[in-house]
């Protein structure tokens, strides 16, 4: 097992991985202690042109080591970089480049769409596609601590070993069911920089906001702005800075003054008086006063009326069918927010066109479910039940 901890090797085996018309990657990280993941291992391999096959494990951790070579192959257009279960280990590499690697391959969504179930882990996916045995001893070890066993390597190098073999056999799938259009257009969205980096602006959409009350609603966002900064800032996990519920119950107080916020339940003793006792009061002070136009639109779903029930269930009895029909997991066509969404809209609405922007009704996803839930909606569709099973057709009186 190669575990390269010099430059001089870390050259060469990007040199052999830019031969790769893709490369499986993976990583071992730790951030129970940190707001930004400490990256501990990085895993690779591929096969080249000429069907050698390449792989190896790097120690970012190594005194010394330039990870450029490597994170010039995430960028490079030419290779595809193939992940399970994609968003933290590109989160990861975001964080180090400020760019996303692309193009790129999501072996989790790919068996999603191959019909292997909703967000299918790593070792059943293995199993269901090569028969792998998969040794999880390893799996929550403290990867930050060296040397590292041969065991762990061996796990490991394992993890990308196997989805090298893994990734030919689903794209042989998807294109022998006409779904790699699906997956394109999945990984155009995880190509977006916003789901790997947290502004602090924008840290109150972390937030459940569902009985959040009008004067509430400046403190809360001046606070989770406050805590994600000084979370980065610091490096440490965000609980650290102040929990979710004492941001609720600060925000809801709205004190003025050490002595308010002492009576905050979820503040601990002394707090107030502290430097992070006076930022939270200015955080309060800077929400009360901001105007209300300038703060996010906050969509009131508690105050609307609650979706037709026979409509919901028409709905879902219509996605069960089609996911059936198309061997595809229902979590990747639409959510039950989607659901009810769709169960909301007027006939007027559709229409018009006038229809709420969500992934069930664009794309792949339209062809495969939302034009028939909107065609059921205008009575344009029928769900019957023939020899034991569930058929829709066209609605003729």
């Amino acid at each position: 097992m190669q575990l390269i901890t010099q430059q001089k090797s870390l050259d060469a085996f990007c040199d052999d991985l830019a031969q790769c018309p893709f490369i499986a990657v993976d990583t071992e990280f730790m951030r129970e202690k940190t707001y930004w993941p400490i990256l501990c291992l990085i895993q690779a391999a591929g096969t080249a042109d000429d069907g050698t096959d390449i792989e190896g494990m790097i120690d970012p951790l190594a005194d010394g080591l330039d990870l450029a070579p490597f994170h010039a192959l995430m960028a490079d257009a030419d290779i595809v970089k193939v992940f399970h279960a994609a968003r933290q280990d590109v989160e990861i590499f975001y964080n180090l480049t400020q760019k996303v690697p692309a193009p790129l391959f999501d072996t989790q969504v790919a068996a999603m769409a191959c019909g292997f179930g909703d967000q299918i882990g790593y070792e059943p996916l293995m199993r269901e596609l090569l028969g792998a045995q998969i040794d999880k001893g390893s799996r929550f070890t403290d990867w930050s601590r060296r040397p590292l066993t041969d065991a762990q390597l061996s796990y490991a190098l394992s993890d990308v070993t196997h989805l090298r073999a893994a990734y030919p056999k689903l794209v042989e799938k998807l294109e022998k069911d006409e779904r790699d259009h699906w997956v394109r257009e999945e990984m155009e969205a995880l190509l977006d920089p916003h789901l790997y980096f947290i502004e602090p602006e924008a840290a109150w959409k972390r937030m459940k906001l569902r009985n959040i009350r009008p004067k509430e609603l400046g403190p809360l966002v001046k606070l989770a702005e406050w805590r994600e900064r000084e979370a980065q800032t610091r490096n440490v996990p965000r609980s650290r800075i102040l929990k979710d519920d004492g941001i609720y119950e600060v925000a809801r107080l709205r004190p003025v003054s050490r002595e308010d916020l002492s009576k905050a339940r979820s503040i601990p003793k002394g707090f107030e008086r502290s430097d992070t006792g006076a930022a939270i009061l200015a955080a309060i002070a800077e929400g009360k006063a901001a105007a209300m136009e300038s703060l996010p639109t906050i969509e009131r779903n508690e105050r609307k009326a609650p979706p037709p029930a026979d409509v919901m269930d028409l709905l879902r009895v219509l996605l069960k069918t089609q996911c059936e029909s198309y061997g595809v997991a229902p979590k990747l066509i639409a959510t039950a927010s989607d659901l009810e969404a769709i169960a909301r809209i007027s006939p007027k609405q559709i229409e018009e066109d006038r229809l709420p922007k969500m992934p069930a009704l664009q794309g792949w996803r339209h062809d495969v479910f939302g034009q028939h839930a909107l065609a059921l909606k205008q009575g344009q569709l029928a769900l019957r039940l023939h020899k034991g099973r569930v058929q829709i057709m066209p609605y003729s009186d």
